[in-house]
């Protein structure tokens, strides 16, 4: 109820301002959605909410590079003077496929995202079990709220040496005081690899304590 309050505050505002909303979906496409539209699709936006969408292929498609979508005057207007685009290398053909093939598997392949949110569910129930603050999320990426910089560091070298690679997200990236672990699962993972980075952690946890 929170977002859509927030949400039809904004297009209040955004209609009297004659403003336009962008979203960079960076984490939720191919992952969040029926069939993996990302944000977007899971909130039931189009592009009349969401003038212009921004994504990215590295994630979720595991391809390589970006893109922008919008109204086709949008579009014209940064093929003529985004500079970044216009001396940029063109796009290898071959990325291209790849990403076209990625988008198949991601629209036909449902039960990846099934699986992306039974381990996530899973993880988020374990840790809280073991006194770990998840911060919410839908996606793939679930975020251990540590606080102190220093001892995010410290837990994310704990995890490497126990063969997880588990990455301290720190400021001027999040806000100070909100370091956090950014634990990121695949569908390649297994309910067993959860419960083994929970034993994990909480071993962690209480060594330090």
């Amino acid at each position: 109820m929170a977002i859509l309050h927030h949400w039809i505050n904004w297009r209040l505002r955004q209609k009297k301002h004659d403003a336009w909303l962008m979203v960079d979906d960076a984490h939720g496409l191919a992952v969040i959605g029926e069939h993996g539209g990302g944000i977007l699709e899971h909130y039931g936006l189009n592009q009349d909410d969401v003038p212009i969408l921004m994504g990215t292929l590295g994630k979720g498609l595991g391809t390589f590079g970006a893109f922008i979508a919008g109204s086709e005057v949008l579009i014209e207007t940064l093929l003529q003077k985004a500079r970044t685009y216009i001396y940029t290398t063109a796009f290898p053909a071959t990325v291209a496929e790849a990403t076209r093939a990625s988008l198949k598997i991601a629209i036909s392949e449902g039960w990846r995202r099934n699986k992306l949110r039974q381990l996530s569910e899973r993880f988020s129930v374990g840790a809280e079990q073991v006194g770990l603050q998840v911060m919410p999320s839908s996606s793939a990426i679930q975020p251990i709220l540590v606080g102190d910089s220093q001892t995010a560091v410290d837990i994310s070298k704990a995890l490497l040496n126990a063969g997880f690679l588990v990455s301290a997200i720190r400021p001027p990236t999040v806000p100070q005081g909100s370091a956090r672990l950014r634990v990121t699962f695949s569908a390649l993972h297994q309910e067993q690899h959860v419960d083994r980075l929970l034993d994990t952690l909480a071993k962690i946890i209480v060594g330090q304590q």
